[in-house]
């Protein structure tokens, strides 16, 4: 007799927290301060499968600082990552009221995920190179890249060193080994391993960073960048920061509801860690080990930074209307800069005072570079880049029909 089955049925996976109501953030699986272990260096891939399910984690409620991942972190990191979450934060709270303003088309900022990229930062070399996406402004300030500059890409005017042809915030710092933002996403995770594995093939010393979303895990580069890191052991880090949001889609569409996004990793036969990414002790700790990992030889680390964007995808986006307004001040990891400020006035090397001396220094510095970099034009002035420039780059000598259109132009 046949075997009756009820209807097959899909899973739509739902978000849990709508507006209207409270979100209930138990899906985080999280673990208490200093109880995940720190394995050493040369572990095996198979071995973390612990480490991308736990959740790596230093600093406690009150400050305190707790387990193996707390040791070796010296007091100066942290002191030059709070005036990067700092720096970041001013940054972004004026370059949104400049939107506003009409001085510029577009911006994104990276509220609640000020640690994730200053931490990573002074974890690795300057000559180290990133390829970042889109809210990773923290590897500049950490890295002290000029304002005014940064400014000028924002503004689209006469000084972007980019000459207008990315959108705001796609910035490429090669100094700073900073790589051009790309607006589609996930190409960075396959370029940073292929740049890490040439370095390895010239026998440099040199890593690479790369770093993706949670919603773009489910591109295909994603798992093509995993299938090349594996093979080839690249010296590269692997960073995806899930900050619960992809746009207004709920992370667990792009695959982090049944498992977790480290351990995708695992199964790639990468070693992989959840971190805390609120907490910039936890920041720095992974992200040294993983660094070193890889300068060793002992192949790529995947990271998965649990974090909560806080603000609204970007300018052009209202968050109110697929997530609860007052979501951020129930997520259970806090403000990463809050954080930080209660360890450090706790062990004796913050104040309050400081605190706000150094915020008034830093805005200082942030309304200096914008007033500098606006007297070469705004999105509303119109002062921006030659048309003459859209011929430039292009070739490495320019073609002659290039320069016939050129001339045609009377440019």
């Amino acid at each position: 007799m046949k075997q009756a089955y009820e209807p097959l049925q899909l899973h739509v996976p739902e978000p849990s927290g709508r507006p209207g109501c409270k979100t209930d953030f138990s899906y985080l699986r999280l673990t208490d301060a200093g109880t995940v272990r720190k394995p050493s260096i040369d572990v095996e891939p198979a071995d973390t499968a612990d480490l991308a399910k736990g959740l790596i984690r230093v600093l406690d409620d009150q400050g305190n600082a707790h387990g193996p991942w707390a040791e070796d972190v010296p007091v100066e990191i942290l002191r030059k990552g709070m005036r990067a979450m700092l720096k970041t934060r001013i940054y972004d709270n004026r370059m949104v009221v400049a939107q506003r303003q009409k001085k510029m088309s577009f911006y994104m900022q990276s509220l609640g995920e000020e640690a994730i990229g200053s931490g990573q930062a002074l974890a690795l070399n300057i000559d180290d190179m990133c390829f970042p996406t889109y809210r990773q402004q923290s590897i500049l300030m950490a890295r002290d890249v000029p304002l005014v500059g940064l400014i000028c890409q924002l503004l689209s005017n006469e000084r972007d060193p980019l000459k207008g042809r990315q959108l705001p915030i796609m910035y490429s710092v090669k100094d700073a080994g900073f790589f051009t933002i790309s607006g589609n996403l996930a190409t960075q995770f396959v370029q940073g391993v292929g740049w890490g594995m040439a370095s390895a093939i010239k026998g440099d010393t040199k890593i690479a960073s790369a770093w993706i979303g949670d919603g773009a895990t489910a591109e295909s580069d994603f798992h093509t960048a995993l299938t090349f890191a594996h093979v080839y052991r690249a010296p590269v880090i692997l960073n995806v920061v899930n900050n619960q949001w992809a746009i207004s889609t709920f992370q667990a569409i792009a695959g982090g509801e049944a498992t977790t996004f480290a351990g995708r990793g695992v199964g790639c036969g990468i070693a992989s860690l959840r971190v805390d990414g609120n907490d910039f002790v936890a920041v720095y700790a992974a992200s040294a080990w993983a660094a070193e990992r890889a300068r060793r030889n002992l192949g790529p680390t995947m990271i998965e930074w649990v974090t909560y964007r806080a603000g609204p995808h970007s300018t052009s986006d209202d968050p109110s209307k697929y997530r609860p307004a007052d979501d951020w001040s129930y997520f259970p990891l806090g403000d990463p800069i809050a954080r930080l400020k209660q360890h450090l006035i706790k062990v004796g090397h913050w104040s309050e005072e400081e605190h706000t001396a150094v915020s008034a220094e830093l805005e200082a510095e942030v309304i200096a570079a914008q007033k500098e970099a606006e007297q070469y034009g705004t999105l509303a002035g119109g002062q921006i880049p030659s048309a003459a420039t859209m011929f430039e780059d292009v070739y490495k000598e320019m073609p002659e029909h290039l320069k016939r259109q050129r001339q045609e132009l009377g440019i």
